[in-house]
Formats: structure tokens, C-alpha cells, sequence
């Protein structure tokens, strides 16, 4: 995982960002059940790339705070300009496909 990533730890809470402070000019949320927090925000933070990389200025970030069953999970970013309104659709789209939750969990599973 790249050294230009910020992770930021604070209660609980993991954050991976491109620029610090992290920022959420736009975002969409969801549930995710327990999993290394850091690998799983790497997961996420690469298929939101993948969705978002034609968008101007774009800079992912993904937040990570412990519910009693998981994850609840930010994801979005910066935008450097505007942004349509159909971005957070797109992002909450992103967080509801069931196969990319599938995998992000699986690559980001706990190890008992």
C-alpha cells in the first residue's frame, strides 16, 4: 500500500485520505461487518477510484467507525470544482453492489 495514503486513527475511527485534513465534499454510507479496518478501506478506496477517476479533481476518502456489528462506512471525497448531484448516487451505488462488498470483505477478512 502506497506511503501517499494518510491514516488517520482516532477512537476507533480510521480514516484513509490523499490530503489532510480528509474532507467529504461529497459521500454515501453503508453497513460492513467486522474486517481489518485499514485493508478494508484500501478495498473500498480503489473501486471508488475505478468509479469516480473521470472526475475532475477527485480525491478519495473512505471512513471507518466501529459499530457493534462492523462498520460504518463514509465513503466520497474532495472535489476540486463542482460536482453533479448524480456523484453521491454513484458512490451509494458503489457501496450497495453486492459483489464488491462481497470482496472488499473477503480480502479484508479478520484472521481468527
Amino acid at each position: 500500500m502506497s506511503p501517499r495514503w494518510h491514516i488517520t486513527h482516532q477512537d476507533g475511527t480510521v480514516t484513509l485520505s490523499r490530503h489532510l485534513p480528509a474532507r467529504f465534499d461529497v459521500a454515501a454510507s453503508t453497513q460492513l461487518p467486522p474486517a481489518r479496518p485499514v485493508r478494508l478501506a484500501h478495498q473500498i478506496r480503489q473501486d471508488l477510484w475505478r468509479g469516480l477517476s473521470n472526475l475532475r479533481g477527485f480525491s478519495p476518502v473512505v471512513r471507518l467507525e466501529p459499530t457493534e456489528h462492523g462498520w460504518e462506512v463514509t465513503a466520497g471525497g474532495r472535489v476540486m470544482g463542482r460536482s453533479a448531484p448524480s456523484v453521491e448516487a454513484t458512490i451509494d451505488a458503489l457501496l450497495s453492489d453486492p459483489a464488491k462488498r462481497t470482496r472488499w470483505v473477503r480480502q479484508a477478512r479478520m484472521m481468527s
